[in-house]
């Protein structure tokens, strides 16, 4: 399956929380939209593999996505070498996408940065002819997405450019929502972390608030790029 675009996280709910109101927002259009973890976030405090594995599952459902796969990095300890590009090479080629969105190029968990790097250097190298890979026992073709993307996290980063996501807003929160082990329950018994805070829950809804009031629009999600976002034309523009 081709995919117009294909969202990486460095752990299950990144991409929920960076930029699902975007994807929400492209599959209404049309577009086939997929997600890759890179860990099951193994290591995070609150819940465990298999209550976010099912998480996940929810949130993919809510979101209308077309695929969702994890690579089963270590969470905490995954690296940016050979290895690790090769595994995320193999599905960029295996895809197709025409647009990569990845981690925030800085943030508070370390993973984030590292994941970000990391996506990005493998989509550049997935366009050289000269490296090799298979799939299910084929050769693979040499891919290169057109852009890659960084949605903003933990970190206020000033964006390069904002998406509308004011029909998409709801979808966003339930897609975040549906990861009830992580977020925000005044009812459970699990450890306190910055993440399951009422403050934070918020700071999603009031950043999304705070990106559309300065568009004009009720919300929209953030994104930083790599090179320059070219338009064709002056009335593009929004």
């Amino acid at each position: 399956m081709k995919l117009a675009i294909l969202a990486f996280g460095a752990h299950p709910d990144d991409v929920e929380l960076g930029c699902s109101g975007t994807l929400a927002k492209e599959v209404s259009l049309g577009k086939k939209v997929g997600i890759i973890d890179l860990t099951r976030g193994e290591l995070g405090t609150r819940g465990s593999v298999a209550i976010r594995n099912s998480e996940s599952a929810n949130a993919s459902q809510i979101l209308g996505i077309h695929i969702r796969e994890n690579l089963d990095m270590r969470d905490g300890f995954f690296v940016n070498d050979e290895a690790h590009q090769l595994k995320i090479i193999q599905k960029i080629r295996q895809y197709q996408p025409d647009i990569v969105l990845c981690n925030a190029i800085d943030d508070r968990h370390i993973d984030h940065g590292k994941g970000s790097k990391l996506v990005s250097d493998a989509c550049f190298l997935s366009g050289l002819n000269k490296i090799e890979t298979e799939w299910e026992g084929r050769a693979q073709t040499a891919w290169r997405p057109k852009a890659v993307y960084h949605y903003i996290q933990w970190k206020t980063i000033e964006p390069d450019f904002v998406v509308d996501i004011t029909d998409f807003m709801e979808c966003k929160m339930k897609s975040i929502l549906a990861y009830s082990s992580q977020f925000y329950d005044p009812n459970s018994s699990e450890p306190e972390t910055p993440i399951a805070s009422k403050n934070f829950l918020e700071s999603v809804h009031y950043r999304a608030q705070d990106l559309g009031r300065l568009v004009g629009v009720d919300y929209a999600e953030g994104f930083t790029v790599e090179r320059y976002v070219a338009v064709r034309a002056l009335s593009d523009l929004v």
